[in-house]
């Protein structure tokens, strides 16, 4: 079992890069309430993670830093404990920069956080085809007499 640790690397601090991924022409998104997902193919990255990301929680939805740190820490752990699920559908040579922007304007429970990741994260890193087909059992149509 893969250690469920973010180390430095996987963390997006490039600011052309965060710079590149807020481009309105280049990136894709996703919202999955109380998050909203902004990715892109970075090509041009060879160092760090194949997988970057970053977390925005804005002053303007939540006024305190206590409750700003609060869902920074949920939405996280959340990304901690699933990534290592979406890091191995990404092929040796792909880099994807993400950010995570939370948008309600109260404190959302943790369980919400981690479903919004997943539905946010398997947009944005679909599963192969193949995968996807062995992943569903076949159904047997015949009747049974």
């Amino acid at each position: 079992m893969p250690r469920l640790t973010l180390p430095k690397p996987t963390k997006l601090c490039n600011t052309t890069a965060v710079a590149r991924l807020f481009e309105r022409d280049a990136a894709q998104g996703a919202v999955a309430f109380p998050l909203r997902a902004v990715w892109r193919s970075n090509p041009g990255r060879h160092r760090g993670e194949s997988l970057q990301f970053m977390i925005t929680v804005p002053k303007k939805k939540l006024r305190h830093a206590v409750d700003r740190v609060t869902m920074r820490r949920r939405i996280r752990e959340a990304y901690r404990l699933s990534r290592h699920e979406y890091q191995s559908r990404l092929g040796s040579d792909d880099r994807l920069d993400i950010a995570f922007i939370y948008l309600a304007d109260r404190l959302m429970p943790y369980h919400m956080i981690e479903r919004a990741m997943n539905r946010i994260l398997s947009r944005a890193i679909p599963r192969p085809v193949d995968e996807a087909a062995t992943a569903l059992p076949e159904q047997n149509n015949d009747s049974h007499e």
